[in-house]
């Protein structure tokens, strides 16, 4: 376990929101849940509320961040780049949702609070955060408008995934699995009709083009 007796507030942060998570499911995201997570790893009440000074949102988003690394934690980037596309989000996707298992209760509490219209703006910012993530880990460099669309569809589909994770009852979550399968095709077919789109004129295939060309062959 880490020494936390000079840990830096981010590193206290870090140490502390999984251990708030599994208290939250049950006390909420509140001073409650931060005493406990405080008290199991020796931590001393004042400094932890210190490290959290804006309340439940800066709980929650420590948390989402520590669910960030370990999902990067838990591939390297060869074994990313041996996966086609469509595996390697699929995979990314999957291994939050294995890191959020355990404290679904939490998720759904979470998820209420970034939904009040005071925490809105703070949970698409999460939200965001997490997509960028997982394109980033994909191995993603685009800089132009397919950055933001990329990461708005990847942000939307995991939305709708959390959604049916949060109820989702079946053995090792198979129904969610199958759905965030459909989804991820959703994406794919979405990439491949806006590459097409994007493709100039003058590189698109044409059949008279090519009809024309078999006749007066380019000298």
């Amino acid at each position: 376990m880490m020494d936390l007796q000079d840990a830096t507030l981010d590193e206290l942060r870090a140490a502390l929101a999984p251990q708030v998570a599994a208290n939250a499911a049950f006390d909420g995201w509140n001073n409650r849940a931060l005493d406990a997570a405080a008290d199991a790893l020796g931590v001393d009440h004042d400094v932890a509320r210190l490290a959290f000074t804006d309340g439940p949102v800066a709980m929650i988003d420590a948390w989402f961040a520590a669910i960030d690394a370990g999902m990067l934690a838990r591939f390297t980037p060869e074994q990313l780049a041996a996966m086609k596309i469509r595996a390697r989000i699929t995979a990314l996707v999957e291994a939050r949702l294995e890191l959020a298992a355990p404290h679904r209760d939490a998720l759904r509490r979470a998820l209420a609070i970034l939904a009040m219209p005071q925490n809105v703006a703070r949970g698409a910012q999460l939200g965001w955060r997490a997509a960028d993530a997982m394109w980033r880990a994909a191995g993603d460099t685009a800089t132009d408008y397919n950055h933001y669309s990329k990461r708005m569809t990847l942000g939307a589909v995991y939305a709708s995934t959390i959604a049916v994770f949060l109820d989702d009852e079946s053995e090792g979550h198979a129904d969610t699995r199958a759905f965030l399968g459909r989804r991820i095709e959703n994406i794919m077919q979405f990439e491949r009709a806006k590459a097409k789109w994007l493709t100039p004129p003058e590189h698109r295939f044409s059949l008279s083009r090519f009809v024309g060309r078999l006749r007066y062959p380019a000298v």
